[in-house]
């Protein structure tokens, strides 16, 4: 029995939509990995979640080597002289994403850390850290709490002289 055709376009509900694209995300993933092996193919998939999650296959040694490849393969009748200034910026541009990457799961590392989640490979040094830097801002919010609450105590009792005088 074969499967019904799906009518392609954007899937509304934000659930089914997150399940279904971590779902094909899989299946393209194990694909071009079967393809790789089966077809010894040098074969290279990048993905990008609507959040802006990467997520990357290469079957060759890294994928700068099959970029650059891609790249000469793309420009083909370039001199070398040419060539070596667009492989030297994707290079550099490919070590800047390295480190935007590494940034960009750092931080969501640590929002996760501050939301209570992922603590198990904290030790105790970080954890300490981490309850500190929440005890800090639990400060700051309970000031501008009391603050706001100070201020809005002002402005009753403003309001309740004023009354206080027009009544009398």
């Amino acid at each position: 029995m074969g499967r019904g055709r799906v009518e392609l376009k954007r899937i509304e509900n934000k659930i089914n939509r997150q399940v279904t694209f971590a779902k094909r995300r899989n299946g393209l993933l194990k694909k071009a990995y079967e393809l790789s092996v089966l077809c010894d193919a040098e074969v290279a998939l990048i993905i990008f979640s609507n959040r802006g999650k990467l997520y990357e296959f290469c079957s060759g040694t890294s994928m700068l080597k099959t970029l650059e490849r891609y790249q000469k393969c793309s420009y083909g009748g370039i001199e070398d002289n040419t060539i070596n200034k667009p492989s030297k910026e994707l290079e550099a541009n490919y070590r800047e994403y390295l480190k935007l990457k590494a940034r960009y799961e750092s931080l969501q590392r640590t929002q996760r850390n501050l939301l209570g989640e992922d603590l198990g490979p904290l030790n105790v040094k970080e954890l300490d850290q981490l309850e500190r830097q929440l005890e800090g801002s639990l400060k700051q919010i309970r000031s501008m709490k009391t603050q706001s609450m100070v201020d809005q105590l002002t402005d009753l009792q403003s309001k309740v002289l004023s009354l206080c005088y027009c009544t009398w």
